[in-house]
Formats: C-alpha cells, structure tokens, sequence
C-alpha cells in the first residue's frame, strides 16, 4: 500500500517562504497523480494543487496562484509544494495525497492516499 509523509511545516511570518515535501513509499508513485490539500479549524478541506504522474502537467487553486508552485521529482517519490508571499489565511494543515488517473482532480474524494499532515502557520 502506499504511504505519504509530509514534512516541512513550520511556523512562518507573513511574506516568507516554505517549502512542503511529501515522501511516497512503494514503487507506484509513478502511476499516481499527486495533490496538495489544506484544512483550517472550521473549514472544508480545500483544493490546493496537484501535479499529473509526469510532472508537465499542473492545476493550482485560485487563491494560490502566482505564490505556490507543485513539483514532482518521480526518482526520489517526492512531491513538493514550494509556497512563497505567504498570508495568515495560508494557515492550516496540508495534506499529500495521491490518486490513480490520468486527469487532474481537485476534488479530495477523488484521492485515496493521504498524509498524516503537516502544520503550516503564517503569523508575525
């Protein structure tokens, strides 16, 4: 089965950068397209973005767009989400997860592996 740990997380002030990194176990991380998601207290958990199985292809929420950028590095079964101009209302959880296909999907039914999560807080 496939596994996803996500690290990178931290406490951040308004402006800066992080760089999220989510390692995949097995070898079907190549099969699978990759997303991000985040969940703040009392929200839905929302569409971040995600990556195809290549890499060429990427789709990102309109409220990151321009900041945050996905990646994929298939020989090291990593994915990455480097967020940069961070705001207070980045804050929340963000979720790795992974889902067999071709196409690119933001809904998080859509994804059958998911992370454990790591904390992202943007505050001075």
């Amino acid at each position: 089965q496939v596994q996803l740990v996500e690290s990178g997380g931290g406490l951040v002030q308004p402006g800066g950068s992080l760089r999220l990194s989510c390692a995949a176990s097995g070898r079907t991380f190549g099969s699978l397209t990759m997303g991000w998601f985040r969940q703040a207290p009392g929200n839905e958990r929302e569409f971040v973005a995600a990556v195809d199985r290549t890499g060429r292809t990427t789709k990102c929420a309109d409220s990151v767009k321009g900041r945050f950028t996905i990646s994929r590095d298939n020989a090291k079964s990593t994915v990455y989400l480097q967020m940069d101009t961070l705001r207070p209302e980045d804050t929340a959880v963000y979720y790795c997860s992974g889902r067999q296909g071709i196409l690119i999907r933001s809904d998080p039914d859509d994804f059958a592996y998911w992370g454990q999560g790591t904390q992202v807080t943007v505050s001075s």
